[in-house]
């Protein structure tokens, strides 16, 4: 009897702690309902629960100072309806139970490899463990994850995260996320049998559809194996608290919890838009979220069925124009940023040269398209793809530098000459073609030779009308810019681009000449034209004349000093000059501007693109709204209006209007209160990053609203100038004005006097549109690793279901 207790007590020794501490079971020992483990660091807690509104009981481990944050179910197939004296424990085999007291079973893990004395132990990483005598793991619960990753556990290809049923539900969901080695490794989460989202391929540094994934996981090690990705894991650090979930609607999160302990942070999640939704476009589509209609063809293919993507289905996708013809040569043109095609169909060499690539592509009938695989030493490797091209989409140009090449037939690229546009770059140029594709500036690859492609709109309209404003003689403009000259360029924009001129009595003036690549056209031009020309008022730019002479379209404004606002507020050298008087003053500027346009001009005028760099700023910074050509005009008693030509930026745009079409006054309202915060806080709202989060500038903004830190919003070049009480109540009517429905927003009238009102008692803010958006940045620590592979030629064939 002595001889057992003093190997009792030493085996206590062994697992540093006492036999009564409670982040460890020994087979006599057992738990009940409201009785816990709990690791060591007092971080992860084991027990009885039960979730949300639900009456059935499980075993899980959730962290000790968050409950309701459930990281692993033991037994999620078997729930306990009747939770009256059911005890948890470790058996004298190893293997984890759950019994009722009188002994019957409920469920069980199988037996580890036999022991003579197994123990149970929550360890500080959250991962339960069952060990010998000797500290030798015979079973842990990281080899059996349910729904969450924490740092320390393996993702291969064998373990997988599967979501649970729903919130109240944690049996498996219809969700997995697992690791996938077609062709070239990649995550993807699938419902059921069916691929949802993929993260796109590796690339050698990171999984091409979204580079910023391998920031969810810093410090992340992936392992290969013969090209295969087997395993990827981030190592545990006791100082950073981090969990990774696959909710119930299928998609990834990353949280990582404050230093305080007081709330998680969402730092990553995915899907980030519609855009990453698995084939959203269809075959040959691509998909491009910043744009109003968020799919289009890649060049030489039109939609399958028209009639469907005027409704904004676009899952039919698109059919070559016509059929590719080798015999009389076909050409690439190259969309630039983009999450690779799914490899369905393909040839895959991990050596090739790019130029080697494109002319295997041309030699093979069956090619479609072709691009580097890796972006690792300036590019290499030869992926083809054979058939459609599925689940491609448009990346930002900070986040992507991979590139694809689409096979299109040379009579498909339209050839054209533009003799002045040459003189200006400055480039020597014998061919310049022209795509019908997208409008995505690209290059070519034909018969051997790189060739800059340039999209260019020929425009055959012209149209006579009564404008009440003055013509002014295409001579005088080529003049007065010096024939459009670099130096005088001051501005380029969708319209096109914008010269500094000078008339002969001296005026000076600013010239916005309609481009030949510019996405808008005569619409836009007129629609401007027909708008300013009614309206006057301090805050909204003046037109003074324009020029339509043979296939020209210019329009020539007033000259202001100081450029567009966006020049100020984000620049961080221009940005010191604004005090704080002077930003309030810009604030009460537009928004008075605005509230001419709604209220108090001849027509009731909505904007549409409202945004800071439309917003121009005189000698005196006084802002003026400029660019009228997306402005619509509303009858007196209207109050909502729907089209599906959704033109704007997005960043700005209501989300009534970027998902429905929908704009009304309170469209404009929400942009302008995104110009707000982004006067005050110095940020751009999409570009906006946070060490802690992944949300934009409005729902930081947001965040610390809530946590009654709005001051920290401000920028610091402020700091000086600002006055406490106009600074809190601008934030506060700017979250008025960006809250995600339109009806809770207030109308110019009320902005205009909540802004200029001391005092005022204010409503409270509902969250804002677009709450959770951005990207985690990488951090620096970020080791890559190498993919080696035995044979650099591999040819598969593999037709998915789709």
């Amino acid at each position: 009897m002595a001889a057992y207790l003093f190997t009792a007590i030493l085996y206590c020794v062994l697992l540093k702690s006492t036999c009564g501490a409670n982040h460890s079971l020994l087979p006599n020992q057992k738990i009940g309902i409201g009785e816990t483990l709990v690791s060591e660091s007092q971080v992860f807690e084991l027990g009885f629960f039960q979730p949300g509104k639900s009456k059935n009981a499980f075993v899980g481990i959730w962290y000790k100072f968050t409950p309701d944050v459930v990281l692993w179910v033991a037994n999620r197939n078997h729930p306990i309806t009747h939770s009256q004296g059911v005890i948890f424990g470790i058996s004298q085999n190893g293997s984890l139970c759950i019994n009722s007291r009188g002994g019957a079973f409920i469920w069980s893990t199988n037996p580890p490899t036999a022991s003579s004395r197994p123990a149970l132990r929550l360890l500080d990483t959250g991962n339960l463990v069952v060990t010998t005598e000797e500290g030798h793991c015979l079973w842990q619960s990281f080899d059996f994850p349910t729904d969450t990753g924490l740092p320390g556990m393996k993702l291969n290809l064998i373990t997988n995260m599967t979501s649970w049923r729903d919130w109240d539900d944690p049996s498996p969901g219809d969700f997995v996320m697992k690791i996938d080695n077609h062709g070239l490794p990649e995550i993807v989460t699938l419902e059921g049998t069916r691929k949802r989202f993929r993260s796109g391929k590796w690339n050698g540094l990171y999984f091409n559809g979204i580079p910023c994934f391998y920031g969810a996981f810093p410090s992340a090690e992936y392992i290969f194996e013969q090209g295969r990705l087997v395993s990827m894991w981030r190592p545990y650090h006791s100082s950073i608290i981090m969990r990774t979930s696959l909710d119930a609607s299928g998609a990834i999160q990353q949280y990582m919890m404050s230093p305080k302990k007081d709330k998680w942070n969402l730092m990553f999640t995915f899907p980030r838009d519609q855009c990453d939704e698995y084939g959203s476009c269809g075959p040959n589509g691509i998909c491009t979220v910043e744009k109003a209609q968020r799919c289009e063809c890649f060049a030489g293919f039109s939609p399958k069925f028209a009639n469907e993507w005027d409704l904004q289905d676009w899952s039919g996708g698109c059919a070559r124009i016509r059929p590719l013809n080798c015999e009389s040569g076909d050409g690439f043109v190259e969309v630039k940023g983009v999450k690779h095609p799914d490899m369905l169909t393909y040839w895959l060499n991990t050596s090739m040269s790019l130029d080697d690539c494109k002319a295997k592509c041309l030699r093979n009938c069956k090619c479609s398209a072709c691009a580097s695989p890796y972006i690792t030493n300036g590019g290499s490797g030869c992926l083809m793809w054979f058939g459609d091209l599925l689940d491609t989409r448009e990346l930002p140009a900070t986040h992507s530098t991979q590139n694809i090449y689409i096979r299109v037939l040379l009579s498909q690229l339209v050839i054209s000459s533009n003799p002045e546009e040459e003189e200006e770059k400055k480039e020597p140029m014998n061919l310049i073609l022209v795509s019908v594709a997208t409008g995505v500036i690209v290059s070519s690859f034909i018969n051997g030779s790189i060739v800059l492609l340039t999209k260019w709109k020929k425009r055959v309209k012209r149209y006579d009308e009564d404008l009440e404003l003055p013509s002014i003689k295409l001579a005088t403009i080529r003049e007065a810019t010096n024939s459009f000259s670099q130096q005088n360029l001051i501005g380029v924009g969708g319209f096109g681009h914008v010269y500094k001129g000078s008339l002969s009595t001296g005026q000076e003036i600013a010239v916005k000449r309609l481009s030949k690549s510019s996405g808008q056209g005569l619409e836009e031009f007129k629609n401007e034209v027909l708008l300013i020309t009614k309206l006057q008022h301090r805050n909204l730019v003046k037109l003074l004349g324009c020029c339509i002479e043979g296939e020209e379209m210019v329009l020539v404004y007033e000259y202001l000093q100081n450029k567009s606002l966006d020049t100020f507020v984000f620049d961080l050298g221009r940005r010191k000059i604004l005090t704080w008087p002077t930003c309030f003053d810009i604030i009460m500027g537009i928004a008075k501007g605005l509230l001419y346009l709604h209220n108090d001009s001849r027509f009731k005028i909505i904007h549409r693109d409202l945004k800071t760099s439309n917003i121009l700023l005189d000698a005196s910074l006084n802002p003026k709204i400029s660019d009228f050509g997306l402005a619509r005009t509303f009858e007196e008693d209207q109050s909502l209006s729907r089209t599906k030509r959704v033109i704007g930026t997005y960043g700005y745009m209501a989300p009534e209007y970027a998902f429905h079409g929908k704009f009304s006054v309170k469209s404009d309202v929400y942009s302008f209160g995104v110009v707000l915060l982004e006067i005050i806080s110095g940020k751009r709202n999409r570009e906006f990053e946070h060490n802690d989060h992944c949300h934009s500038l409005l729902g930081h903004v947001w965040l610390l609203w809530k946590e009654k830190r709005t001051m920290e919003v401000m920028d610091e070049c402020l700091k000086e100038t600002f006055v406490e009480s106009e600074v809190k109540r601008c934030i506060h009517v700017g979250l008025l004005c960006v809250q995600k429905l339109a009806d809770d927003r207030p109308i110019m009238q009320s902005v205009v006097l909540m802004l200029a009102t001391e005092g005022a008692t204010l409503p409270e803010p509902n969250e804002p549109g677009y709450f959770i958006q951005g990207c985690c940045i990488p951090l620096p620590n970020f080791k890559y690793p190498s993919i080696k592979s035995e044979n650099g030629d591999v040819t598969i064939t593999d037709l998915d279901g789709r």
